[in-house]
């Protein structure tokens, strides 16, 4: 099979890359900008999807059986408003106006975001949105326009990324490893406090499946990908110290971390914003969110990773960092 891939050069965008290509299908990679590594990386073409007439024309000369479209502007924390997100809006109508013009696409795989829905937010279907960001917004947006256009004419899903991690990962988690191997990452009361990850490394075999599986299991449907199971925070910060080789995590009750975070607000008031401990970043420990992910196992069997190889593969990459 011919897949192109959007984003190929973010972070699931290349593990996706190189699945695809162990698993023998010919592929391309677009992106603005090129991807960090090559090897087993497929073909690379640099093209901003905001250029209609560019990715069009590439879409054509390429000619793919398969899309699963990744490119997509984040900063979830930065302050953009939603004319700002542009690739996430406009980037899908000019992918979908590509697909209708290349008859050989026969399926598409569309990225969003579980923020189309604020945290906690309980979905009583798939297109019920209750997005609080920008980005929520955009990446709504986006799905809209997908359901309306039926994904151009062809065989499509929606995925919806959980919290995806590991080798590559962004700088914000990589902060998150180094308190954990200095020893100044700490547990916050005794509570499991559950949340929905995904090791990219299972992510990027989910979207494999997505593409190859055969197109009625799939077709208008909306899919989120990660981890099966919700993994408590601590197990998972206990699992990254033991193969990071820190020492045990300790915890602190909650009333205690939360005066710590109210200093922490202090602190960031009179300008030390980098001080790593205030209430919002409490609030993001101790807020729980998990997703019924029954129909993405059904469709795409079971992971090839478990926490034990997540955990020891990131690891190794991180340190092998410093």
């Amino acid at each position: 099979m011919r897949v192109l891939v959007t984003g190929s050069s973010g972070f699931i965008g290349q593990h996706l890359m190189e699945a695809l290509v162990g698993r023998g299908h010919e592929v391309m990679g677009l992106d603005r900008v090129p991807p960090e590594k090559t090897t087993a990386q497929g073909a690379f073409t640099r093209c901003d999807i905001l250029d209609s007439h560019q990715l069009g024309v590439i879409v054509e000369s390429f000619g793919p059986d398969a899309i699963a479209h990744l490119a997509a502007r984040t900063g979830v924390g930065e302050k953009i408003d939603r004319a700002g997100y542009a690739t996430n809006i406009e980037g899908v109508h000019n992918l979908i106006r590509a697909i209708r013009a290349t008859p050989s696409v026969r399926r598409a795989v569309f990225t969003s975001t579980l923020l189309v829905c604020r945290v906690g937010y309980r979905q009583k279907s798939d297109d019920d949105y209750m997005p609080n960001t920008p980005y929520g917004e955009s990446k709504v947006e986006g799905e809209r326009i997908v359901r309306r256009e039926d994904g151009g004419g062809v065989t499509w899903c929606i995925t919806r990324p959980t919290g995806v991690w590991g080798p590559g990962i962004s700088a914000h988690y990589q902060r998150f490893f180094r308190m954990i191997r200095r020893g100044v990452y700490f547990h916050v009361g005794r509570k499991p406090l559950l949340k929905s990850f995904g090791y990219v490394g299972n992510v990027a075999h989910q979207y494999c499946r997505l593409l190859e599986v055969p197109p009625g299991q799939i077709h208008r449907r909306t899919f989120y990908v990660g981890d099966f199971e919700p993994l408590a925070l601590q197990t998972w910060a206990d699992k990254l110290a033991e193969k990071l080789g820190a020492r045990p995590i300790r915890t602190i009750p909650e009333g205690v971390a939360r005066i710590a975070a109210r200093f922490g607000d202090l602190i960031n008031a009179v300008g030390l914003r980098r001080f790593p401990f205030n209430s919002f970043r409490l609030n993001n420990v101790l807020t729980e969110y998990t997703f019924d992910m029954t129909n993405t196992r059904e469709v795409c069997g079971e992971n090839p990773y478990t926490l034990d190889m997540e955990a020891a593969a990131t690891a190794a990459w991180f340190l092998g960092k410093r």
